[in-house]
């Protein structure tokens, strides 16, 4: 899920290298941070946070294959 979060956030910024995803992994819950540059930050996040709501439905829909429940944070 690390690698997804990764892949579509570097295919929206402009900046891709500064692109840094973190995964934090508990027994039932993964927490994704998912951090950019300051000026690529509206467009992972995206008009009234659609973007940010359509990547957090992707990892949830492949999270439901290993039974986890995934937080995706953007900072």
């Amino acid at each position: 899920m690390k690698e997804l979060v990764e892949v579509i956030a570097k295919s929206l910024v402009d900046n891709p290298d500064e692109v840094q995803v973190k995964e934090i992994s508990g027994e039932q819950s993964v927490i994704i941070e998912l951090k950019v540059a300051p000026e690529d930050m509206g467009k992972v996040i995206g008009k009234q946070g659609r973007i940010a709501k359509a990547i957090r439905t992707v990892v949830k829909a492949a999270a439901i294959k290993e039974n986890k429940r995934v937080i995706v944070e953007i900072i």
